[in-house]
Order: C-alpha cells, then structure tokens, then sequence
C-alpha cells in the first residue's frame, strides 16, 4: 500500500539525519521515475535539465513554466512510492512571494522536498543579493511550513556555476545563512574537488548535498561519505546518457546502416511487464 505524503516527508526529513550518505538520483518523467525506483534508492529527484531536453527545449530558467514544470513533478511522485524532491529552478521569480507560491504548489504536486538556487539569471550579478536570496530561502520554509506536510527545503549556492571570483567562501558564507533562514539541505552545484567538498562539509552547518555525473568527477559514494557528504544527486546526468544513447543509435543507423545498437536495448516484453505493475523486477 503506497504511504501517504505525510509517510514520505518524515521518511526524506529522516534520511538527512542518518550516518552516511544516500544516493538521490534524478528523474524527468514516470518511467525513469519507476526505473530508479526499481534499483531500491531511497528518494527520487527531478531534474530541470531532463524536462526541458525531453521537450526540446534548453535547461534555462523560464524556458518551461512554473505549470509545465511542476505537471513534470506530480507525473515523477505520483509514480513511484518514494519521496520526491522537485528540481524548482530559482522558485519562477525573483520575489519571496513567488517563492512562496512554488514551494505551495510543489506540495500541492505531490512532492515532499525542493530546491531553491540563488542564481538570478542577470548576467551582470548573476546571484541574488545575500539579503534577498535568504529572505526567498525564509519565505520558501514558511510557506512549506505553513502546508502541513514534512518538506525537505534545499538550498542551492551557485557560486560554482557562475564563476563566484571565491565560489568556496562565498558558497559557504551562504549556506551558512540559508541554514539559519530554513532550509535542511545545502547544495553548491559544480563543485568536484574532494578537498573543497570536505571543507564545505566541515564548515557549513547541515547536511550537504553534492551532484556526481558530471565529467571528471570519479568519486565513490563511500568516498563522498567520507568526506562528509550526506546527500548525492545527479542533476541532468542520467537524461543526458539516454539521449547520447539515442544519438550514437540515430548516428549508427544513419552512417552505418546497421542496427547493433539494439542488443543494448531492453526487450519490449520485459518493459511491458514491468510498466503493467505485473512485476517491479529490474528489466
């Protein structure tokens, strides 16, 4: 019998709190949603960038709307039994009202957790203000408050991203008072160095949540453990290898005009088994 939502967010507040670190990877529909679910991950992400791609669009702000992107959300948590964390973007505007709204309507989806970035999309000061990025964060931990439901409220410093002069101090000065303004996760996007990543763990004061996937970054799970790392996503990364297996395939059939590709493929039978509800075995 599938938990209720309240089931859902104690279960994500409670993860944050245990040793070790989870795995939290990130879906963009129901069926990569049911996929990951099948692997036995404890929690599921949306990821902003899978949306956007599955519907052609580039992963910027705004080129999907708070609607579209939060219909995405409900299709993800409505599909596996799972807590489910909303990739938010920024929140769909710049005032902590918006915020507000996002996070409301986030619960309103089905999701127990979302994340927040402070990434303004000015290309002349491309993250917020501190006063007003921490007051987005406070308005986003009342409103979530204010629902009822237990709602993991993440952080995002995107001091990395937008090429911060001193992303390190900056991201952690940040954290540091979004934690104090509400939020349970604190999250640095782009960071990969494991010095860096032990500092940020040591001095921000919550749990940490780091994105694999990216090129270069080969750490472990045990080994971001390690360095005091609680929480792991993979942003758009799991998206991006299904549509560069659609690529190599197209190119295959194209400039080859062979179909090898299809040995990597899982047979239809198995899908349609696991999809029908009959089984939830790893096709």
């Amino acid at each position: 019998m599938a938990g209720s939502q309240r089931d859902k967010g104690e279960r994500f507040l409670a993860l944050h709190g245990e040793a070790g670190a989870f795995v939290m990877p990130n879906a963009w529909d129901a069926g990569s949603a049911l996929l990951l679910a099948a692997e036995g991950f404890p929690a599921v992400a949306t990821t902003s960038a899978g949306v956007a791609f599955a519907r052609g669009l580039p992963d910027y702000q705004d080129r999907i709307d708070r609607d579209l992107m939060l219909a995405a959300c409900r299709s993800v948590a409505d599909a596996v039994d799972l807590p489910v964390s909303g990739d938010l973007e920024a929140g769909y505007g710049d005032a902590p009202e918006a915020v507000a709204e996002t996070i409301r309507r986030s619960v309103a989806a089905g999701l127990v957790g979302g994340s927040i970035e402070d990434h303004s999309g000015d290309p002349d000061r491309p993250l917020f203000d501190r006063a007003l990025a921490v007051e987005r964060i406070r308005a986003a931990r009342e409103a979530a408050a204010a629902t009822g439901i237990p709602y993991v409220l993440t952080a995002r410093a995107e001091c990395y991203l937008v090429g911060h002069p001193d992303p390190l101090a900056e991201a952690i000065a940040r954290c540091n008072l979004y934690r104090e303004a509400g939020a349970d996760c604190l999250y640095a996007p782009g960071v990969s160095d494991p010095a860096e990543i032990a500092t940020l763990a040591r001095e921000i004061d919550g749990p940490l949540n780091v994105v694999m996937g990216l090129a270069g970054a080969a750490l472990t799970v045990p080994r971001l453990a390690e360095l005091g790392v609680k929480r792991i996503s993979v942003g758009g990364s799991l998206a991006r290898l299904a549509l560069g297996a659609l690529r190599r395939a197209a190119r295959e059939i194209a400039q080859d005009g062979s179909f090898g590709y299809a040995a990597e493929a899982i047979p239809d039978a198995e899908l349609t088994a696991f999809f029908s509800g009959r089984t939830r075995e790893t096709p």
